[in-house]
């Protein structure tokens, strides 16, 4: 409040509100402000009082001295949208990690150089060439969960970023005509190349404060139908329109469900359907929701490498499905948000491009990707007349949901776009592990075996398996030092197959070296727990193939025995037979089989046998080999005669066999065999003379070497003294079959007549 007071004046014959009114400068010629307190009429003081309302101050984005020449046209000073003036902080994402010790070593070497002057710029290079190839494994093996991770980057380009850099000139529009402007929806008129687009997309903040400004990229109401109010100028004017999608959803307080934000989304699905102009939709970040469909129903959505376009977030569907926020990455992978799936899937057009470190590791250069894909996008569309637009985009969405099997789903490829990924033979440990136990409940479930049970399953579980294995093994060797050297080795290995030829002895003994020294220092590697589980996993899964195998033979081999019996007693004669001999046995009417006369038990069992015969020549048909079933006591009487012989028997192959192996292994002999080796393999198929007379005479000394170890021990002895054993023997069970005549058991069962040893020499050659 502001009091004046100035020395009393007096006035007469005119109330003093005239007196004010008469002049805004003064009363009859006298300024107001000598009026102060004066006596009007009667003896009363007068004060003027003056009350000055504050108002806030209007900030208005465009400055005093205005410049004309900046890009996107002098307008653009109306946008409230300015360059930082800090530098966004750098954020790490949590899969990044690794490479922040190769920055910091960088950042120290680069230090040291400065400090003391010295030339380090081989090592600078060898370090940024090393965190280059990181990076490049790195973001070229990205999971779902991860690139889900990299779309929500508190620094990834915004919008308005993207649009500033792609447009020569630029206006925003404000407003929904309903007494709002929502920030966190902006739309504006620019021109590419010359050519007018009608531009909207979703904006977040580049800071804290602006993402609370923009609502974190989550309209209301408001922005859809202000949204809706810049689709209906386009259309009437004419301009093709770009949409940018980057929201994690449409806001879903209590105050935009009363505004109507399930009407306003849906009057936006119904009228981008009807609009005559091309669209085209760009996904920047994450499109979540209906929010993101609000304005993407397009021609042409388009993706960047690492946005994501889904339903429901991940973690809201781990929460939904599996109960906890935790299981979010194994819900990424099922939801099948990423560009590449979204492509097979037909739901997306083309994968643009993002720069190593994603987005907002090179804003620019991403910016110029979008920009050639709209350009290339519009002037596809632009040639279609305005029916043909309309169905273009009705049946894109028609088609979303339709599946056919056995056809391709790869995404027609456009020019500029993201080559197709290659798969990575990379599954984690849970996945294999769900599915190994899927695997072997399916077996533990089935109550009998099946014939036509799948081993296609185990088979493809088990490749799995050991890809997974061979990958733990080559990380086992890189932590313990080995990698090297067992990729050298399996080159050379490698080569050695290629040609067909006999593994060298000294690359024998290098392989024997280091297989010794892997296995010594496997239980040190830092995945060896994971390499123990799956090695234990894949021998129990080839342990459950080999049994579902064997079931599956032997009922397949059930099945085709039944059908040959049924058949065989099936058979008109037989079954008249068996009508006969059944009619002539109750003529006879006996009740038991033993009174029966002879005459009539020698039918039966000649009856019995012709059956029996036709099974047997039934079952060979099968080339199954059928042995007559002797009687029990006959059995049990030839095992106890010779069990104690065989006892012996086998003793005696045991010292023959372990006298072989030890003269085997001595060195003078071993170096034999292996010269033999070679010269057959260096000779061939077709040998001449010469290597004929080399393999011949090393073969005689080989041979005399065993004979002479052989004779020099007492197992000679042992033989005769068995030899008599088994002719007394013979003799004293009457000659029997001459079963044990000379004859020893082999490991596989059969039986030879001579102790022996079969040495094979490689080129399908050898000798005993």
């Amino acid at each position: 409040m502001a009091s004046i007071s100035h020395s009393a004046v007096a006035f007469g014959g005119a109330s003093a509100s005239d007196l004010l009114g008469s002049s805004s400068n003064g009363v009859s010629g006298v300024p107001l402000r000598t009026l102060g307190r004066a006596r009007l009429g009667t003896r009363r003081d007068l004060a003027v009082v003056a009350k000055m309302r504050k108002v806030k101050k209007l900030d208005h984005p465009w400055p005093d001295n205005a410049d004309p020449n900046v890009k996107g046209g002098v307008l653009t000073h109306l946008s409230h949208f300015k360059p930082l003036n800090v530098k966004p902080k750098p954020v790490t994402l949590e899969f990044e990690r690794p490479l922040i010790d190769l920055e910091k070593k960088i950042i120290d070497v680069r230090k040291m150089a400065n400090e003391t002057g010295l030339d380090f710029s081989d090592q600078i290079l060898s370090l940024e060439n090393k965190y280059q190839q990181a990076l490049k494994d790195l973001y070229t093996h990205l999971t779902p969960i991860q690139r889900v991770n990299i779309a929500r980057h508190p620094n990834r380009p915004t919008f308005l970023d993207h649009v500033f850099s792609i447009t020569e000139k630029f206006v925003e529009l404000h407003g929904d005509r309903s007494g709002y402007d929502d920030p966190a929806i902006v739309t504006g008129i620019g021109t590419i190349d010359g050519r007018r687009y009608m531009f909207m997309g979703h904006q977040k903040g580049r800071n804290t404060k602006e993402n609370i400004q923009r609502n974190f990229g989550m309209p209301t109401p408001h922005g859809y139908r202000k949204a809706l109010r810049m689709m209906y100028y386009a259309d009437h004017h004419g301009f093709p329109i770009v949409t940018f999608i980057d929201t994690p959803g449409a806001f879903a307080d209590l105050k935009s469900e009363e505004l109507g934000q399930g009407e306003a989304i849906a009057h936006n699905l119904r009228t981008m359907f009807g609009l005559k102009v091309p669209i085209v939709s760009i996904v920047i970040g994450e499109g979540g929701s209906g929010g993101a469909l609000a304005i993407g129903c397009a021609n042409k959505l388009l993706m960047l490498e690492n946005a994501v376009f889904y339903v429901a977030s991940p973690e809201a569907c781990a929460a939904i499905l599996w109960k906890t926020a935790k299981a979010a990455p194994k819900a990424a992978e099922r939801l099948k948000i990423t560009a590449p799936e979204l492509c097979k899937l037909q739901i997306a057009d083309g994968i643009i491009p993002e720069p190593l470190g994603g987005a907002h590791a090179d804003p620019s250069w991403t910016s110029q990707r979008i920009k050639k894909a709209i350009n290339e996008s519009m002037d596809e569309l632009m040639k279609m007349d305005t029916p043909e637009l309309l169905k273009h985009r009705m049946l894109k969405f028609r088609k979303i949901g339709g599946f056919q099997e056995g056809l391709p789903v790869d995404p027609k490829k456009k020019i500029n776009m993201k080559r197709k990924e290659e798969p990575i033979w990379k599954t984690s440990g849970l996945n294999i592990e769900d599915e190994v136990k899927k695997l072997m409940q399916q077996r533990l479930d089935a109550k009998e075996p099946s014939v036509t049970s799948p081993l296609s399953g185990m088979d493809e579980m088990m490749a799995k398996l050991k890809r997974e294995v061979d990958r733990e093994f080559s990380d086992a060797a890189k932590a313990i030092g080995l990698k090297d050297r067992l990729t050298t080795l399996r080159g050379e290995f490698s080569k050695v197959n290629s040609q067909d030829q006999l593994v060298h002895p000294a690359l024998k003994d290098k392989f024997e070296k280091l297989r010794d020294e892997l296995n010594q220092g496997l239980s040190a590697a830092p995945n060896y727990e994971s390499l123990k589980y799956k090695l234990d996993m894949l021998k129990e899964l080839s342990k459950s193939k080999s049994l579902a195998e064997k079931s599956n033979k032997g009922a397949t081999l059930k099945q085709e025995i039944n059908k040959k019996f049924a058949e065989v007693i099936d058979r008109p004669d037989i079954k008249e037979k068996y009508r006969a001999l059944k009619a002539e046995i109750e003529n006879v009417g006996v009740s038991t089989l033993q009174d029966l006369d002879h005459e009539l038990k020698e039918k039966i069992v000649k009856v019995k046998k012709e059956i029996e015969l036709e099974l047997a020549n039934a079952l060979k048909s099968l080339g199954l080999d059928v042995e007559v079933v002797k009687s029990k006591a006959k059995e049990l009487s030839e095992q106890t005669s010779f069990s104690d012989v065989k006892v012996k028997i086998e003793e005696l192959n045991e010292e023959i066999k372990e006298g072989i192996e030890n003269v085997v292994k001595s060195s003078d002999l071993k170096e034999k065999i292996e010269l033999l080796k070679l010269e057959v393999a260096k000779a061939g198929k077709t040998p001449d003379v010469v290597s004929k007379n080399r393999i011949a005479a090393l073969e005689q000394q080989i041979k005399q070497s065993l004979a002479e170890a052989l004779d020099s021990s007492n197992l000679k002895e042992k033989h005769e003294k068995l030899k008599a054993e088994i002719s007394k023997t013979i003799e004293s069970s009457g000659g029997l079959d001459g079963r044990l005549k000379r004859q020893y058991p082999n490991e596989d069962g059969s039986t030879y007549d001579e102790p022996r040893v079969e040495m094979n020499v490689g080129a399908n050659r050898t000798f005993a």
